[in-house]
């Protein structure tokens, strides 16, 4: 999240779905009347064998596609979205070219061309909103050269036709509540083992209070563009490639610890990884990255509203 980037640098501080089968278009009847079985059979002495295997073939068909039903948890396709080899090369690739040099040094390289030695909580704000849409920019183009032709990037964000009954809305309210529960639960506990830690960050807290602009900002960093990124890095890419190679559970955890490891802090580790497994769930199950994003930017709302409260 963005407050551990904020705390780190000193005054700084995507699943395609599973591909549609292909078939008729079923709207229309094969033949002027609906034919049964028995019909079939009939209409064979007068049409070759040719025609009658097609049609048969035709009608089995639109019965596997129709009563195909959904099974297990996860809807994420076993087939990868991504070109071969580039799963991990990608990742290389973002962390050392697009997440550590802006995510963390972003306001570094501002500072330097402003020639000031610390930035006033506005231009702090402002900086870091456009250092992370050059990020989520360069983030969408790299993953747009690493996709596999017969699939889009906005398939990310759709319902395909194996998950339509699942509404991501209800993934995401579901989501959000079990998050905030997890995620008090181990505070509590945390609290208990080393003594009660207060939400309070003093330099989000300055930003927030400093006027309109910076507060706007920095609200739009945290509850769209930062969700909206990690969640196509972490899930829409990450997840799915991981998923379609082992179990969906590893690939949840696995993709969970690079989520928490890549944020470079100790101390969240854990709940950022318990963040990473709820996010990574949601999508699982819903099919739609929509949802997962939903759940991140409530939950970055959420600390925000905290922050400027206590």
């Amino acid at each position: 999240m963005i407050v551990a980037r904020l705390r780190t640098v000193g005054s700084y501080t995507l699943h395609p779905h599973s591909a549609s089968i292909a078939a008729g278009d079923f709207n229309k009847p094969l033949f002027p009347v609906l034919l049964s079985p028995t019909n079939v059979l009939c209409s064979s002495l007068f049409n070759s064998k040719f025609t009658s295997k097609a049609s048969l073939k035709c009608c089995s068909t639109k019965n596997d596609v129709t009563q195909k039903p959904i099974k297990g948890f996860s809807v994420l396709a076993s087939d990868c979205p991504w070109k071969s080899g580039s799963i991990w090369s990608s990742m290389a690739l973002y962390m050392f070219n697009l997440h550590i040099p802006l995510g963390y040094g972003g306001l570094s390289i501002v500072a330097s061309l402003l020639e000031e030695p610390v930035l006033d909580p506005q231009t702090q704000a402002v900086s870091l909103l456009v250092v992370l849409m050059l990020e989520l920019s360069g983030t969408l183009f790299l993953l747009s050269k690493n996709i596999k032709p017969q699939y889009d990037l906005v398939d990310f964000f759709k319902d395909n036709k194996i998950s339509k009954e699942r509404n991501w809305l209800r993934a995401s309210a579901l989501g959000f509540g079990f998050l905030s529960m997890l995620v008090f639960l181990t505070s509590l506990i945390g609290g208990r083992l080393y003594g009660v830690k207060v939400v309070d960050n003093p330099i989000v807290k300055e930003i927030l209070l400093s006027s309109n602009i910076s507060k706007t900002a920095f609200v739009l960093v945290d509850c769209a563009i930062t969700p909206v990124l990690e969640e196509a890095v972490y899930r829409g890419f990450l997840l799915t490639s991981l998923a379609s190679t082992m179990k969906w559970q590893h690939a949840v955890v696995l993709s969970s610890a690079i989520f928490s490891a890549a944020h470079f802090s100790i101390d969240n580790f854990i709940q950022l990884f318990i963040i990473g497994c709820v996010l990574g769930c949601s999508y699982c199950w819903s099919g739609n990255l929509t949802s997962s994003i939903a759940i991140h930017s409530l939950y970055n709302a959420l600390i925000l509203i905290l922050t400027f409260c206590l």
